[in-house]
């Protein structure tokens, strides 16, 4: 599951935990929010280092 649909999954879950006073289902969608917030800081650092090592190489091969 990709992480923008984990945060929306636990942002649901976060809403109907508060609809229905359910303090075990709010704690779930925090949880998941976080979960989908991290990968996107883990996407992003790969990102970035996948970036830096395409530059060079390119630097290297002269491309």
């Amino acid at each position: 599951m990709g992480p923008n649909i984990e945060e929306f999954k636990g942002r649901i879950k976060q809403a109907v935990g508060a609809l229905t006073g359910d303090r075990k289902m709010r704690a779930a969608g925090k949880a998941d929010e976080a979960s989908g917030r991290a990968k996107h800081v883990v996407q992003d650092a790969a990102d970035a280092a996948k970036s830096t090592i395409d530059k060079a190489k390119d630097k290297l091969t002269g491309g």
